[in-house]
């Protein structure tokens, strides 16, 4: 049997906001898990079209098409040309879940929620020839997954192709995430085994690697012996947590020693009551500085997440994020205009009030403002969304964030580190143009391993010791 694996384009990559480096970081993963569960006859392919162009014109035996929101619309257009030629079309992913009457006028099969357990169902139902509607899991676990299909994946069209996921959802429940909505019906949070995960990462070549889970610190056990697994490796890696996770020193300690350099931190907000009003009250304001003291005296880089548009957000919001933003010596920042994607608790309480201005799939894509602001029209949230951007990756704005870190090497660091990721636009896309990106990545490695990582300030007090005593522990690992 012959099966194409396709993920679909955003709508953001025919925009003029379009910038190839955002989408040529990670390969798509999921659709490399579910490959892994065919035949050893079987054939397959994988084609990304943010990174590769996209032929229609084949009759393979079955399409799988994963589809998000604003490439809702691409995904269907696909799928229907295939099945006007009579090839049959398996949907799944996020949209999907969120939508399913409005996937099933464009397949012949959906796939609602993970897809690990219900799969494998499909496949053999198709293999007999009578495949149904819907599939969806009915257990949830990836203890015993099958080694991902990385031979499906050109790395070369990647800077970051060693990027795993070891985890499902997220033990949390705010009411404007994606990914929460997609675990309904069912376990929400749940990990692969410690085995796996390190097969998989001894598998992967060279040092650098990148977790995408939601929150790599969310299952204290399984990090733990994860993060004490990968010690000696000598590998280089970022991944996602939460601001509750990152004080548990005890465990960070240990992610530092195994290699972590970067961290993605949802903020989202410096208004707690915004935090408790969408259900992230998890997050404590008061606790925001101690968490980044906690990274950066530890030398981990952090990529900080702020929405806009929360129920109590003003027009003072913008500019009091970006401020406080570079006080703090962000090193990257990703902002966000809250959007209301459905399937999501906030979809479902806006649609109620009344103030979801319009369903285009296109425009929900953290860029545009798609309901009714209590304070703020659509234009004044579009515009702060892009004055934060300009003034946050402002020059003297990256040099003042810069500043505010106690050591010159730091500071380097966090110069090289920002000023590659949002100022050389043009470079990267003539090293994605001549298919190049491997070439970039011992510079990524370079730059995220040239902090002085473990070192902390010192303190009274009675635990100096130990404390120096382990910093000599972390720094003789990242020496190796």
């Amino acid at each position: 049997m012959r099966i194409k694996f396709i993920l679909p384009a955003l709508t953001e990559a025919n925009s003029d906001n379009w910038r190839p480096i955002k989408y040529s970081l990670f390969p798509p993963l999921g659709l490399a898990t579910l490959a892994s569960f065919l035949r050893e006859d079987d054939e397959a392919e994988i084609c990304d079209e943010h990174v590769e162009l996209l032929s229609i014109d084949d009759e393979p035996d079955l399409v799988a098409i994963e589809v998000y929101v604003t490439s809702a619309r691409r995904s269907f257009a696909i799928a229907d040309s295939y099945r006007r030629r009579g090839v049959p079309v398996v949907m799944g992913g996020l949209h999907v879940t969120a939508c399913p009457e409005e996937a099933l006028a464009h397949a012949d099969t959906i796939v609602l929620g993970p897809a690990e357990e219900a799969w494998p169902r499909f496949l053999d139902d198709f293999r007999r020839g009578y495949a149904q509607k819907i599939y969806q899991s009915t257990r949830r676990d990836i203890a015993e997954l099958p080694p991902m299909r990385r031979d499906l994946i050109n790395s070369r069209n990647y800077l970051v192709p060693n990027s795993l996921v070891v985890s499902r959802g997220c033990p949390h429940n705010c009411d404007f995430c994606y990914t929460d909505s997609f675990f309904q019906q069912g376990k929400r949070f749940y990990t692969c085994s410690v085995e796996w995960a390190l097969g998989e990462i001894e598998r992967m070549p060279g040092r650098h690697l990148f977790f995408l889970d939601d929150n790599i610190f969310a299952d204290r056990r399984f990090s733990s012996s994860l993060f004490h697994g990968m010690r000696g490796m000598g590998r280089i890696w970022q991944g996602a947590a939460t601001v509750r996770s990152i004080l548990d020193t005890e465990l960070l300690d240990v992610a530092v020693e195994a290699g972590l350099r970067s961290l993605f931190v949802g903020f989202e907000s410096l208004s707690q009551d915004a935090m408790l009003w969408h259900g992230k009250g998890h997050n404590l304001v008061s606790q925001y500085e101690e968490a980044i003291k906690a990274l950066h005296d530890r030398g981990v880089m952090i990529n900080a997440s702020f929405v806009y548009g929360m129920e109590e957000d003003d027009e003072t919001v913008f500019d009091t994020t970006v401020d406080w933003a570079i006080a703090m010596g962000l090193e990257t920042t990703t902002f966000h205009i809250l959007t209301p994607y459905p399937g999501t608790g906030l979809y479902q309480s806006l649609e109620a009030q009344g103030r979801i201005l319009n369903r285009d799939w296109d425009r929900y894509d953290t860029r545009h403002a798609v309901f009714a602001h209590p304070k703020m029209s659509t234009q004044t949230l579009e515009a702060g969304y892009w004055r934060s951007y300009k003034r946050f990756y402002k020059w003297s704005n990256i040099a003042r964030a810069a500043r505010t870190k106690d050591r010159s090497l730091a500071s380097l660091r966090h110069l090289l580190y920002v000023a590659g990721w949002k100022k050389c636009d043009p470079i990267w896309s003539a090293i994605i143009k001549l298919r190049q990106l491997d070439l970039a990545l011992p510079s990524l490695e370079r730059v995220l391993n040239g902090g002085d990582h473990g070192e902390r300030q010192p303190r009274r007090g009675p635990a100096t010791a130990t404390r120096r005593h382990r910093k000599k522990i972390i720094l003789g690992r990242t020496n190796t």
